[in-house]
């Protein structure tokens, strides 16, 4: 019985290893790129109906949580059904790498925006910069099993970041287009670097 649990642990670790060092591509360019869309969709429906978010911040960060939220459970959905399709016997391995790798961002921004909104209510118009900031640093994390140039995107959201906090402070950091433009470009990006990613796998 010792052997036979010794070989199970030998297998699942030999599976992890090699879900270690396999590029995902249970991220789907299409799914990406109506995220980027979706942010691009927020942030007219932000310049309609908050035209001060700064007095209204909690209606803010509704919008953009429910964008996120939507987002998240899209690209989750996509993920899964993509991920098992793709991947087969190793789809739950990828999975889990994957979430690995962008969860603690995840739960950074998170946790950001509840400190922020408990303690300091007055610097919440860091929020954008430091979503972006955040976020970047998500996907450099994941960097090292998706398609090399993915460093791409997550230079273009550290640098939106940097700029939203160097240009836009205080309640000018709040417009919808320091969040629409770089998730909706940054989304896309994304999107057109795993297209060609597959593009690139599909002419060898």
């Amino acid at each position: 019985m010792r052997d036979l649990d010794k070989a199970l642990s030998e297998i699942s670790a030999i599976r992890g290893q090699i879900s270690r060092g396999t590029e995902f591509q249970g991220y789907g360019p299409a799914t990406l790129a109506a995220t980027g869309v979706l942010a691009l969709a927020a942030a007219v429906a932000q310049s309609a109906w908050l035209p001060d978010p700064a007095a209204s911040m909690t209606a803010y960060l509704a919008l953009w949580a429910a964008t996120a939220a939507l987002s998240v459970g899209v690209i989750a959905l996509e993920t899964v059904t993509r991920t098992k399709r793709v991947h087969s016997s190793l789809a739950q391995e990828m999975i889990l790498s994957a979430a690995e790798h962008f969860l603690p961002a995840a739960v950074a921004g998170t946790a950001l925006t509840i400190v922020l909104w408990l303690v300091a209510p007055q610097a919440l118009w860091l929020l954008p910069a430091l979503w972006q900031i955040v976020y970047s640093l998500g996907v450099f994390a994941s960097c090292r099993f998706l398609p090399r140039a993915m460093w791409i995107a997550g230079a273009w959201y550290m640098l939106t970041g940097l700029v939203c906090l160097w240009v836009s402070p205080g309640g000018g950091a709040l417009s919808p287009w320091a969040m629409g433009l770089p998730y909706g470009i940054g989304q896309l990006l994304i999107a057109a670097i795993l297209q060609a990613s597959l593009r690139t796998g599909h002419d060898r």
